[in-house]
């Protein structure tokens, strides 16, 4: 069975070049052995991630990130069992969100910044389905 998980937290501290290298190393080496696929969003003060695969795989994976020192208030947006996989062409895509269309945000949030904690977790999915019809993901399939 697939599921689908989304969620968000914010860093301990501000996210730096290397300290996200070192994540995204990480669930590109790790992932394909277990069948997760996703997409990782990221500011200086925010993650939002979707990570797709089989039900055990994806729990045990978001438990280890709800256990990681390296993240707080750690909220789960949608958790889901799919037909099909919305983001299977990546081990883990990555989308800077610090660079986002101001309009992209208004269509799917009260104020044109992104704020998944006050969002239902549709819109913030929603709008991770728009970046990546529209090109928006920084790094394909390793």
């Amino acid at each position: 069975m697939l599921v689908r998980c989304l969620y968000a937290s914010r860093p301990i501290e501000p996210l730096t070049g290397p300290f996200l290298d070192t994540i995204l190393e990480q669930s590109r080496k790790n992932n394909p052995a277990l069948g997760i696929t996703g997409l990782l969003c990221v500011s200086r003060d925010l993650f939002i991630q979707v990570i797709e695969g089989g039900r055990d795989e994806v729990c045990e994976l978001f438990n280890a990130i709800v256990r990681d020192d390296r993240h707080q208030q750690v909220r789960l947006l949608i958790y889901e069992e799919i037909t099909e996989r919305q983001f299977g062409n990546w081990t883990m895509a990555q989308v800077n969100i610090s660079k986002l269309n101001p309009a992209m945000l208004l269509k799917y949030f009260k104020r044109a910044e992104l704020d998944p904690f006050s969002a239902s977790g549709k819109a913030t999915l929603s709008l991770l389905s728009d970046l990546l019809a529209t090109g928006a993901v920084v790094s394909h399939r390793e």
